[in-house]
């Protein structure tokens, strides 16, 4: 929903069902909701982007971008794939610990990164996740009724 906004500006609130065609309805409404609850939507004539919203738009074109250049986690692989592996990298203690100066990343085979210059370009989409999380707190708590990571 994010991206799509972001992508085509806002989307009518009774157009939601033919813009994310993939999505149920009810599953529809728990995004709809959880991404007012985040504040990351607003509703007027349309649902729109709040400037966290754009923050975090922004974070998946860097992470995506940052994906594709390095064909993470594979040579083919769609947007939210894409964003959802290189999220899951940077939360890898190994990885984490490097981008936080704490220890030299490993590389190559069974290592957490494929090569030097991935681990140096992974320094853009983590720069951006800490700069949102720390403007977005809420977003890291669970909400009611979501369960804990």
């Amino acid at each position: 929903m994010i991206t799509e906004i972001d992508d085509h500006g806002p989307i009518p609130s009774r157009g939601l069902a033919r813009t994310l065609p993939d999505l149920a309805p009810y599953q529809i409404r728990q995004a709809t909701e959880q991404a007012h609850r985040h504040g990351l939507v607003r509703q007027e004539s349309g649902l729109h982007l709040t400037e966290s919203g754009e923050d975090l738009a922004e974070l998946y074109d860097t992470a995506a971008r940052w994906a594709r250049q390095h064909q993470y986690p594979a040579l083919v692989a769609d947007f939210a794939t894409r964003i959802r592996h290189t999220l899951a990298l940077l939360a890898e203690p190994a990885v984490f610990d490097a981008l936080t100066a704490a220890a030299e990343p490993s590389f190559g085979p069974g290592g957490a990164l494929p090569t030097a210059q991935a681990a140096a370009g992974l320094a853009g989409p983590w720069n951006l996740l800490t700069q949102w999380l720390r403007a977005n707190p809420q977003a890291a708590r669970p909400t009611e009724g979501e369960p804990a990571a």
